[in-house]
Order: C-alpha cells, then structure tokens, then sequence
C-alpha cells in the first residue's frame, strides 16, 4: 500500500504544479469579466471543498492522501477509491482547462 500512497502523492505533485497555472489564468479571467462562475466542480463531485480556483480542491486532496498513510490496511483499500476518482477529475478538468484556453 506504500507503493500506491507514493504514486498518488507523485500525482497530487503534478495536480499541484498544473493547478497553480490554472488559477493565475482564472485570475485573469475574472480580472477581465469573464470566467463567471461559482465552484469548479459540482457539489456532488465527491469534493468538499468548493470554489473558483483549484487550490482549495488540491488541498483536500493532499489531505486525503496524507490520512491514508494513517489509516490501517481495510480503511485505506475503502478510501482510496474516492482518492484516486478525485485525482482523476481534476487531471482531467485541468487538462481540459489548458487545451480550452489554448485555443
């Protein structure tokens, strides 16, 4: 369980760097009048947290990582399905967020 607690934490790394990036764009967005808009994920997402940037969201996840560590063996194989849905929302919203503003 190590093994996968050290990969989910190499992918809370890399959602952290992407995420920085996004919320200086979504700065700028509001900034400028747009990107009007409420939360990144919908309440029913499996998050949270909620708001217009995605630290918040990174936060719990890296959060909820470091209490796997703490947990014994059946409560980690019961909480990590929730992690690793939540690390593969928000790759996949913030790879989705770069090619959008890309164009």
């Amino acid at each position: 369980m190590q093994t996968i607690i050290e990969k989910l934490t190499e992918n809370a790394q890399l959602i952290y760097r992407k995420s920085i990036d996004a919320d200086a764009i979504i700065a700028k967005l509001q900034s400028s009048g747009k990107g009007k808009f409420n939360a990144i994920f919908p309440s029913d997402s499996g998050f949270t947290a909620s708001g217009r940037f995605f630290k918040p969201y990174v936060e719990e996840l890296a959060q909820d990582i470091a209490n796997l560590s703490q947990l014994e063996t059946e409560q980690q194989k019961q909480a990590l399905p929730k992690v690793v849905k939540k690390i593969e929302l928000l790759l996949t919203t913030l790879n989705q967020f770069q090619v959008s503003v890309k164009v």
